[in-house]
C-alpha cells in the first residue's frame, strides 16, 4: 500500500468547481482554480473538458483517464467519477462536492493496484521508463510504486502474437437450411424457458431463403424483411446464417451501418459460441484500413517522430497495442476518450489514413493488425463488417467480397452507396493523391514511403517499370502542394490543378447564395464561363499525363510477378501485389476525374448530380473542388454488390417507411435485379399506445432562441434528465447549451452535447447511458446511431422539423423522384428513426416532443398508428411529461390529432 497522496484535486462542472486538500473540500471560483492549476498539480479528470468548463485552454495536472489507460489498457471505464469509481473499486460520490475528494480516493486505488502483479503488468515497467523521459506527470507517482521487474521485460513487437498462413478456403458447399432447423436454432440461441416471440421464429424461418443455392447468375436469393423494434432480429437472422456457416463451410457478412450495433452483434456472439477462443475464430469483425493501429506508424512514434504530448499518447496507445483484442483504434477497444485528451496530437498519425502500407515491406508484417483480420475473417464463420468495406471489397474486385450478406440497418444503403460510389475531385483529394506517389515532402515527419520508396528493388531491376514510375512521379508534383488554400486566397495558384480550383472557387463565391455564409457554399456545374472551361482542359491534359505512366508501371509490375526473379520471395511478392492493387485504385480515381473534367462545358449526364463546393466549418474554407454522385447510387450497387452475391437479407425496422415495398425495393436496389425478391414484415411487440407519446408544442416561436432554450431546460427539468435532443443545426444546439448547462447542472442535471464537449460521440453516448439524470443534445448521428435503453433516455426532444438540406443534389433527386413528395419520405423516415429511439425494451416508457408546430399532420404516419399524438402548448406538455414519467398530473389532457 502506497502512502496517502499528498496532493490535491480538482473537480469542475457546470453547476461550480471544488477543490479537495487533505480532509477539505471546498468550493472555488474560476479565477482561483486557474491560479492553482497553475501553480500546484491536481489530481482532475479529462483535463480538456475541465479546461473548457474554467475557459482555459491550457489546463495540465494529473489526468485520472491517462493513469487508467496506463494500468489497465483496453478496458472499459465510463469516464466520469462515478464511472470511473466503479471501474476502480471504490465507493461512487453521491454528488458533485464529494467527486473531488472521490478523484483522490480514485489514483490511490489505481497506485496501489502498480504494487500487485495485476494482468496487465508485463511492459509497464519499460513505458513508464520512457514516459519518465517524456515528461509524463504521473512517471514520478507510478515509478514510486512499480517496482522493476526480475526479469527484463519483453519489446512490445515482440508480444504481439503472428498470424499465420493458409491455404485459400474451399467454394462452400452448395446447402439449404429448412425454416425448422432455422427455428430449432433460433430456440437453442434464445435459452430455455425464454419468452416466445413470433415476429422472431417467424423472421429466422423467413430469412433461412437467402442461404438456398442461387438458381441463375446475377440473380442473388433476396429477402427485405422489417421487423420493428423488438422483434429480435439480430437473433432471428444469426441462426440461420450460423447453421449455413457450419453445414455449408462458408462464410456470412453481417454489415451495419453504426458502431453501436457492431458492438451489439460482438456480444451476441456470446450466443452463438460461448468459449473465448472458439468465439474469436468463429467470428471476426472487418473494418476499414484507416480504423486500425498501424504498427509501423507507432514504431516511429514511439522513436522520435512524435514529440510532447503527442509522444505520451503514443506510450499509452502502445500499452493498448499489447492488451487489444484487434487493434481497432475507432469503435473497438481502445478507449475512445483517450485520443480526446490529447486533442489533435497524433492519433490519426498512428493509422494507416493515406493508403502508404508497405505491406511485407513492413518488418511487422506478420504481426499487423490488419492483415491478421483479414485473413482471419477468410476462415470465420461469421464476419462483422459495415456497408461502407463491404462495398468497397466489391467495387474493387476483392478476393473476400462476400457471397451471403446481411444488411442490418438496411435504411442506410442507399445513403451509404452515395458515399462509396461517388467521386470528389478537390484540393485534400488532389493532396492524397500526391503523397501516396511522391511521399512526404518538406516539413513533413516521418519515413519517407512514396510510390517509390515502396518500389525501390522491383524498379531497380526493371528498367522500364523504374522509368514509368520516374515519369509518374514527375506528373505527380503538378498536383496541389501543401498551402494551396493559402495560394487560391491570395489568388496565386500553382499549376494547373491549383488553376482549376481557382477557378471553381470563384464561381461559387459568384453564385452561391448569401445566405449560406458562414457554412459550405455550392453551385451547380452548369453554364461555365470561358476561363473555368479552358482551366478544365488544362487540368484534364495535366491528370492524363499522370494516368498513362501508372498504367505503364502497374503492368510492368505485373509482367515482374508473371516472370518472378529468384530474389522475388513471398513478401516482396506481396509488396508488389499491393502495390498493383493501390495502382488500380488510384487509376480508377483518376479516371473519374478526368471523366468528371470532361463533362465541364459539355454535355450532361443524367444519370450523375455535378456540383461545384467550397467547404466550411464556420467560415474558414478546408476543401474546394468538383463533386460527381449518382443520382441514383443503388444502380452501381446492385450491380457490383447485389448481382454477385449469391444471398443477401436487408432488414431494418424503418425498411418500407410509410411509402410500402416499392419504395424499399427502390431505395435498396432490389428495384434494378432482374429476379424478384421476397418481402417480410413484423410489426413491434411493444404497446405503444401505453408506452410512448408524442407531444407537437404549438408555442415556440420559429427563431426564438431564448424561448426554444427555456423550452429545452423545463422539459429536462420535468424528465428529472433522461433527456435526448436532437438539432437540426449546430449553431442552434450550442446556443442552446450555452443558456441551459450551468442552470441544469445546478439542478443535479448534467448536460452533454456533440459540437461543445470535447469528447467523441461514443464516449457521450457512454456517458448518457450511464447517469439517468444525465441529458445529451446532438445532431444527425445521434438520430439513429443510439441504443439507450431503459430508465437512461424516457424523453427525446427535436427542435423542430427535420426537412433536408436544399443542396444541390437533394434538389436533382426530389426534381426526379416526385418533388415535394420525396421531401415528405425523408422527413418521415427521419421522425421514424427518431421516434425508435424511445422505447427499446419492454418496460421502457417515455414521450417524443416536437418543439415546431409546423408539423404537418400528413407527417404524422411515420410514428406508429397506435401512438397518441397531441398538439399542445409548452405548460401543456410539461405537465404531459411529468404525468407520463412520474404519474404527476395538473391538467386535462389536450385533444389528440389522431
Amino acid at each position: 500500500m502506497a502512502a496517502p497522496l499528498p496532493l490535491p484535486a480538482l473537480h469542475a462542472t457546470h453547476a461550480g468547481i471544488w477543490v479537495a486538500a487533505g480532509r477539505e473540500v471546498r468550493e472555488a471560483s474560476r479565477g482561483e482554480a486557474i491560479a492553482r492549476l497553475a501553480e500546484t498539480p491536481h489530481i482532475i479528470l479529462n483535463a480538456p473538458l475541465v479546461g473548457q468548463r474554467l475557459g482555459y485552454a491550457d489546463v495540465s495536472g494529473l489526468d485520472l483517464l491517462e493513469l487508467f489507460a496506463f494500468v489497465h489498457p483496453a478496458r472499459f471505464a465510463v469516464p466520469t467519477v462515478s464511472g470511473l469509481a466503479r471501474a476502480c473499486g471504490v465507493e461512487p460520490p453521491p454528488g458533485d462536492r464529494e467527486a473531488a475528494a472521490t478523484l483522490v480516493a480514485i489514483a490511490q486505488a489505481l497506485l496501489d493496484r502498480l504494487g500487485d502483479d495485476w494482468p496487465e503488468r508485463e511492459g509497464a515497467w519499460t513505458a513508464n521508463a520512457s514516459l519518465t523521459r517524456l515528461g509524463w506527470s504521473w512517471a514520478p507517482l507510478v515509478g514510486r510504486t512499480l517496482a522493476m521487474p526480475e526479469r527484463g521485460e519483453r519489446m512490445l513487437f515482440s508480444r504481439l502474437p503472428q498470424w499465420e498462413e493458409a491455404g485459400e478456403r474451399p467454394q462452400p458447399r452448395a446447402v439449404s437450411i429448412p425454416p425448422a432447423d432455422a427455428e430449432a436454432r433460433l430456440s437453442e440461441l434464445t435459452g430455455k424457458g425464454s419468452e416466445p416471440r413470433e415476429g422472431q421464429r417467424a423472421m429466422a424461418a423467413g430469412s433461412a431463403a437467402i442461404f438456398a443455392p442461387r438458381r441463375a447468375e446475377n440473380e442473388p436469393n433476396m429477402l427485405l424483411a422489417e421487423a420493428g423494434t423488438g422483434i429480435g432480429k439480430t437473433l432471428a437472422y444469426l441462426a440461420p446464417a450460423s447453421l449455413w456457416a457450419d453445414r455449408a463451410q462458408g462464410t456470412v457478412w453481417v454489415s451495419t451501418f453504426t458502431k453501436a450495433l457492431q458492438r451489439q452483434l460482438d456480444a451476441e456472439g456470446k450466443k452463438l459460441f460461448p468459449n473465448v477462443a472458439e468465439r474469436n475464430r468463429r467470428i471476426v469483425i472487418r473494418k476499414g484500413r484507416e480504423n486500425y493501429l498501424c504498427l509501423l506508424n507507432l514504431e516511429d512514434a514511439m522513436q522520435g517522430a512524435f514529440a510532447g504530448r503527442a509522444a505520451v499518447l503514443a506510450q499509452l496507445v502502445g500499452r493498448w497495442a499489447a492488451y487489444s483484442k484487434d487493434g481497432d483504434m475507432v469503435g473497438g477497444d481502445l478507449p475512445g476518450w483517450l485520443p480526446s485528451l490529447f486533442r489533435r496530437a497524433g492519433a490519426a498519425a498512428l493509422t494507416d489514413r493515406r493508403g502508404e502500407c508497405v505491406y511485407a515491406g513492413c518488418p511487422h508484417y506478420r504481426k499487423c493488425f490488419i492483415e491478421r483480420a483479414e485473413r482471419a475473417g477468410r476462415e470465420a464463420d461469421l464476419v462483422i463488417a459495415n456497408h461502407a468495406l463491404v462495398m468497397v471489397n466489391a467495387a474493387r474486385g476483392r478476393p473476400d467480397a462476400p457471397s451471403r450478406i446481411i444488411f442490418d440497418e438496411g435504411h442506410h444503403l442507399f445513403d451509404a452507396a452515395d458515399s462509396t460510389f461517388s467521386a470528389a475531385l478537390t484540393g485534400q483529394e488532389a493532396i492524397e493523391m500526391r503523397r501516396w506517389i511522391v511521399g512526404p515532402e518538406g516539413k513533413s515527419r516521418g519515413r519517407r514511403r512514396g510510390l517509390a520508396a515502396r518500389l525501390l528493388d522491383v524498379c531497380s531491376y526493371d528498367e522500364a517499370g523504374a522509368q514509368a514510375l520516374d515519369n509518374a512521379v514527375e506528373a505527380a508534383r503538378t498536383l496541389p502542394s501543401e498551402g494551396w488554400l493559402v495560394r487560391l486566397a491570395e489568388g496565386e495558384p500553382f499549376g494547373p490543378l491549383e488553376g482549376l480550383l481557382s477557378e471553381v472557387r470563384g464561381t461559387v463565391y459568384a453564385r452561391a447564395k448569401a445566405q449560406e455564409a458562414g457554412y459550405g457554399l455550392e453551385t451547380e456545374l452548369a453554364e461555365p464561363d470561358g476561363n473555368l472551361v479552358t482551366a478544365a482542359a488544362a487540368a484534364m491534359e495535366s491528370l492524363e499525363a499522370l494516368a498513362k505512366p501508372l498504367a505503364a508501371l502497374g503492368r510492368r509490375l505485373e509482367a515482374v510477378l508473371e516472370d518472378a526473379p529468384d530474389w522475388l520471395d513471398g513478401p516482396a511478392r506481396a509488396r508488389v501485389e499491393g502495390a498493383i492493387g493501390g495502382l488500380a485504385w488510384r487509376r480508377e480515381t483518376l479516371a473519374a476525374w478526368i471523366a468528371l473534367l470532361g463533362r465541364v462545358g459539355g454535355v450532361a449526364d443524367p444519370d450523375f448530380v455535378d456540383w461545384l463546393a467550397i467547404d466550411r466549418v464556420e467560415g474558414r474554407e478546408y476543401d474546394v473542388g468538383f463533386h460527381r454522385h449518382w443520382l441514383d447510387p443503388t444502380r452501381p450497387f446492385a450491380r457490383t454488390v447485389l448481382e454477385p452475391a449469391h444471398g443477401v437479407l436487408v432488414t431494418s425496422a424503418t425498411l418500407r417507411g410509410s411509402d410500402g415495398w416499392p419504395s424499399a425495393e427502390e431505395r435498396t436496389g432490389a428495384l434494378h435485379l432482374g429476379n424478384p425478391v421476397g418481402h417480410f414484415e413484423a410489426a413491434s411487440p411493444f404497446d405503444y399506445a401505453a408506452q410512448a407519446e408524442v407531444l407537437i408544442v404549438t408555442d415556440i416561436g420559429r427563431n426564438d432562441i431564448a424561448a426554444l432554450a427555456g423550452a429545452y431546460a423545463r422539459l429536462i427539468e420535468s424528465a428529472e434528465g433522461g433527456t435526448l435532443g436532437l438539432f437540426t443545426a449546430i449553431q442552434r444546439l450550442r446556443g442552446v447549451h450555452a443558456r441551459i448547462a450551468d442552470r441544469l447542472a445546478r439542478a443535479g442535471l448534467p448536460l452533454l452535447a456533440q459540437h461543445v464537449d470535447p469528447i467523441d460521440t461514443g464516449t457521450l453516448v457512454d456517458i448518457f447511458r450511464d447517469d439517468p439524470h444525465a441529458s445529451l443534445l446532438g445532431t444527425d448521428a445521434l438520430r439513429d446511431g443510439v441504443d439507450v435503453p431503459g430508465e437512461s433516455l424516457r424523453l427525446v426532444v427535436m427542435e423542430r422539423v427535420p426537412w433536408p438540406r436544399p443542396t444541390v443534389l437533394h434538389a436533382a433527386r426530389k426534381l426526379a423522384s416526385g418533388g415535394s413528395a420525396f421531401d415528405d419520405r425523408v422527413v418521415r423516415a427521419r421522425l421514424a428513426q427518431a421516434f425508435g429511439r424511445l422505447i427499446r425494451r419492454q418496460g421502457d416508457r417515455g414521450l417524443f416532443v416536437i418543439l415546431s408546430s409546423a408539423l404537418p399532420s400528413r407527417l404524422l404516419d411515420a410514428f406508429p398508428p397506435e401512438v397518441t399524438v397531441s398538439r399542445v402548448p409548452l405548460d401543456r406538455a410539461l405537465d404531459r411529461v411529468r404525468a407520463k414519467l412520474f404519474g404527476v398530473s395538473r391538467v386535462e389532457p389536450a385533444e389528440t390529432v389522431q
